[in-house]
C-alpha cells in the first residue's frame, strides 16, 4: 500500500493527494512483479493453508518466518525482459517457518495450488527469530516471581513503575542449547526513558518454550540512576513547522506497484520481516545506448552484529545480531512526517505475518523523496575563453528510499539514495537511547575500579560497544558475468624520464580468481575496488564496472576464539565475494539466534569456489566502534555511516552533461 503526504489531511491536501495519486500511480492489479513481498491477502492465504494442513491440529504453532520463496533468478530476469504481455510466469510461492511441539519446521507453500510442497524438520544448530509475543510474555514474566519481587521490594522500589526487556543470549560453548532470553529490568519513575534507570545485579533467564525463569540472581545493588535529566522528547515547544500546500510536480517519480522510476533510475522495493527494506532489480538509463542497462539485482542489510564490551556476569552475553535474531522488518516504526521524512513524501506500507499466521501492518514502513541537499553535482568555472568567462553547474538532487529499525534501544535510519550520475549511496545512521548500567560514581575522580564505558550521568555508565551492518550486494553489472578487480595503487620510482621527478603511483589490477581472494581488509592499502564485466567494454574499450567507495573502515576487535566472534566471524573482513547462490543472503547464516558459527559466510566461503567472469555477490560490512561520550546522553544525536557504489567507466562519459 501507498501512501502519500499525511494520514490526517485537512481538505486542501486531500486534494493535493488525489491528484497526485491520480497523476504519478498505477493500479496494482497487473500480475505481480515476482520480487513483490507478500500482500496482505496472500499472508493470509497461507496462513489459511498452512491451518488447514496437519500442523494447524497441532496446539501454540507459531509463525516465525513468512516471504516470498525467492524464485529463480533466471526466470525473474526473463520476466522483466519480456516486452510481451504474456509474460512467463513464476509461480508465486512462500517460505514459511513454524514452531511446532518443540520442532522447527521449513515449509514451502504455493499458493496458485493452494498447497505445502515440502515441509522439513530443521535439525541444525540455531533458532529461528523470536515472535513478539515471546519476547512479550518473557518481558513480564518477572513482575509476578516471587524472588523478583523481594529484590524490588529490596531496593525500595514500586513494582508497578518497573518495565522488563529481553535479550537474546547468544552462544558460549553449550553441547545442548534450548531457546532462551535473559531479562533486564528498568525503572520507569520520573522518566519516560526507561533505558536511563537500569535496575542492576539481576539476572532472570527465561526457557522460551515452556515460558518459564529457569534461573535467578540477585548478585548486588547499585544507585538507581535519577530521573532528572533523562527526558528525551525535544526541549522544543514549536516542532516542525506544517504546511497545507503541495505541489504535485515536486513529486518528481512514479511509482507502479513496487517499482519506482525516477530521472535515469527504474528499481523495486520491497519489504520483509527480516531485512525490512529491500532494492531490487535496479536498472539505469543509457541515453547514448538509448536503453536501461542493469547495475543491482537484490540489495539488502543481510546481518547486524553489535557486541557490548563489559564482560561481567550481567552484560557479557550482550553481543546482539539483531536482524536474524529479532528482524529489523519487524522492528521497523512508523515513519512521522515532517520528522523521519519530508512532507512531501511517498509512502508505503509493510506487510507481515504475526504469531499466528495472520497479516500485521506496518503504515508508512518507507517513504521515498526527492532531496535537494544543497550539495553541488558538478560545476566548472573557465577564464581560458578569450570572449567569456563560463560558469555552469547543476545542482545535486537524489531520490531517498528511507526505514527506520527500531531495535530495542537504538534506532536505524536506512537510506538508499539514488544519483542521476549512476552512483548509489548506501547509509545508516544510528541514534536512540545508549544501554546504560548502573554504578556507584557519580564522578570520574571515584573510579578506582576497572569499567567497560563512559561516565555520563551520575551513577550511569554507558558501555563501549560496536555496531556492524553487513549488506548483501548482488550486482549485476550489464549482465550476470561479473569479476571483482582488486586494483591496487602502488608507488614507482621514476627514472628515465629526465626531469627531476623521484616517484609516481601507479595502478596494478588483481583479479580475484577465487573466493579466497575476494576477502579483503580495508584500509591496509590504498586500493580501487572494482566489479566489471569483463565481457563489456566502452568504446575506447575500457572494461564497464562499478567501484564500491567505502567509509572508514572497522573491524570485530574480538579474539577470533570468542564466542560472539565465532558466531559473526564474517566481521574480521571489511568485503567478501562469493558465487551468487540463492540460499546464500544471511551472512549470519538463517537460524541467527543461538547460532555457533557453523553456518554463513564464512562458512560459505570456505568452499573457495570460482568467482573470475560469473554471477557474483558483494558482502560489505560497515559500522562504527562505539565510545559513548556526555553528548550522546539522554539520545543519541545520529552518527552516520555508509558506502557509495559509482559507476566505474559503466558510461561513455558524464551522465549529467
Amino acid at each position: 500500500m501507498i501512501r502519500s503526504m499525511f494520514d490526517k489531511a485537512v481538505p486542501m491536501m486531500a486534494q493535493c493527494l488525489i491528484l497526485a495519486l491520480f497523476l504519478g500511480f498505477n493500479s496494482i492489479n497487473s500480475l505481480p512483479h515476482p520480487l513483490d513481498p507478500l500482500s496482505s491477502a496472500e499472508i493470509n492465504k497461507t496462513r489459511d493453508i498452512v491451518q488447514g494442513s496437519y500442523l494447524g491440529a497441532i496446539p501454540n504453532l507459531t509463525y516465525h518466518f513468512v516471504d516470498v520463496e525467492e524464485p529463480d533468478k533466471k526466470h525473474v530476469l526473463e520476466w522483466l525482459s519480456s516486452n510481451t504481455k504474456d509474460k512467463p510466469i513464476i509461480p508465486r510461492q512462500a517460505k514459511v517457518v513454524v514452531r511446532a511441539k518443540g520442532e522447527t519446521h521449513e515449509l514451502v507453500v504455493d499458493l496458485t495450488k493452494r498447497s505445502i510442497v515440502s515441509d522439513k524438520i530443521y535439525t541444525g544448530h540455531g533458532y529461528p527469530p523470536f515472535t513478539f509475543n515471546e519476547l512479550f510474555q518473557a518481558s513480564i514474566l518477572p513482575l509476578t516471581y516471587p524472588k523478583f519481587k523481594e529484590s524490588i521490594t529490596k531496593r525500595g522500589l514500586n513494582l508497578s513503575e518497573v518495565s522488563c526487556v529481553p535479550f537474546t543470549v547468544g552462544w558460549y560453548g553449550e553441547k545442548i542449547t534450548r531457546r532462551a532470553l535473559k531479562v533486564s529490568c528498568f525503572y520507569r519513575g520520573g522518566s519516560v526513558n526507561v533505558w536511563a534507570r537500569p535496575i542492576e545485579g539481576i539476572t532472570v533467564l527465561v526457557d522460551v518454550d515452556s515460558m518459564q525463569i529457569t534461573m535467578y540472581n540477585d548478585r548486588y545493588m547499585a544507585p538507581l540512576p535519577k530521573a532528572e535529566g533523562t527526558d528525551f522528547q525535544s526541549s522544543s515547544s514549536s516542532g516542525p513547522k506544517t504546511s497545507a500546500s503541495c505541489n504535485v510536480t515536486n513529486i518528481g517519480f512514479n511509482i507502479k506497484g513496487h517499482e519506482v522510476k525516477w530521472a535515469n533510475w527504474v528499481f523495486h522495493v520491497g519489504f520483509n520481516a527480516r531485512a525490512g527494506m529491500i532494492i531490487s532489480t535496479a536498472s539505469i538509463f543509457d541515453a547514448k545506448r538509448h536503453k536501461y542497462r542493469r547495475v543491482l539485482y537484490r540489495g539488502h542489510v543481510s546481518e547486524t552484529f553489535v557486541p557490548y564490551m563489559d564482560p561481567t556476569e550481567e552484560w557479557y552475553f550482550r553481543t546482539f545480531m539483531d536482524a536474524g535474531e529479532f528482524g529489523f522488518g519487524r522492528a521497523a516504526d512508523t515513519l512521522q512526517p515532517g520528522v523521519d521524512c519530508p512532507r512531501s513524501a511517498v509512502y508505503m506500507d509493510g506487510y507481515m505475518a504475526g504469531p499466528n499466521g495472520e497479516v500485521q501492518q506496518v503504515p508508512r514502513a518507507i517513504c521515498i523523496f526527492e532531496r535537494n541537499s544543497g550539495n553541488v553535482a558538478w560545476r566548472h568555472m573557465e577564464i581560458n575563453n578569450p570572449q567569456k568567462v563560463i560558469r555552469n553547474g547543476e545542482p545535486e538532487i537524489t531520490l531517498v528510499v528511507r526505514m527506520v529499525a527500531t531495535v530495542g534501544n537504538y534506532d536505524y535510519v536506512l537510506d538508499w539514495e539514488f544519483l542521476r550520475t549512476g552512483s548509489i549511496k548506501v547509509g545508516v545512521d544510528l541514534t536512540g537511547i545508549m544501554e546504560m548500567k548502573a554504578v556507584t560514581y557519580t564522578r570520574k575522580s571515584q573510579i578506582e575500579e576497572k569499567l567497560f564505558g563512559t561516565l555520563v550521568a551520575e551513577n550511569t555508565i554507558a558501555n563501549y560497544h560496536d555496531h556492524h551492518l553487513t549488506y548483501y550486494l548482488d550486482l549485476d553489472i550489464d549482465d550476470n558475468s561479473n569479476s571483482f578487480v582488486n586494483a591496487k595503487l602502488q608507488r614507482a620510482t621514476a627514472t628515465g624520464f629526465g626531469t627531476p621527478r623521484k616517484s609516481y603511483w601507479t595502478v596494478v589490477r588483481d583479479i580475484a580468481k577465487r573466493e579466497a581472494e575476494g576477502r579483503i581488509r580495508l584500509g591496509l592499502e590504498p586500493a580501487e575496488l572494482l566489479i566489471v564485466n569483463p565481457n563489456k567494454r566502452t568504446k575506447l574499450g575500457n572494461e564497464v564496472g562499478y567501484r564500491l567507495i567505502s567509509a572508514q573502515p572497522v573491524t570485530s576487535l574480538l579474539s577470533d576464539d570468542d564466542y560472539p566472534q565465532r558466531r559473526a566471524s564474517y566481521t574480521k573482513y571489511h568485503l567478501w565475494i562469493t558465487p551468487y547462490n540463492r540460499s546464500e543472503r544471511w551472512a549470519g547464516g538463517f537460524y541467527a539466534d543461538r547460532s555457533r558459527g557453523d553456518d554463513g559466510l564464512a562458512v560459505w566461503s570456505q568452499r573457495n569456489r570460482e568467482i573470475e567472469n560469473t554471477d557474483i555477490v558483494l558482502w560489505h560490512t560497515i559500522g562504527i566502534h562505539h565510545v559513548p561520550y556526555q553528548e550522546d546522553f539522554a539520545a543519541m544525536p545520529a552518527i552516520h555511516v555508509g558506502f557509495e557504489l559509482r559507476p566505474a567507466n559503466f558510461f561513455e562519459s558524464s551522465p549529467l552533461l
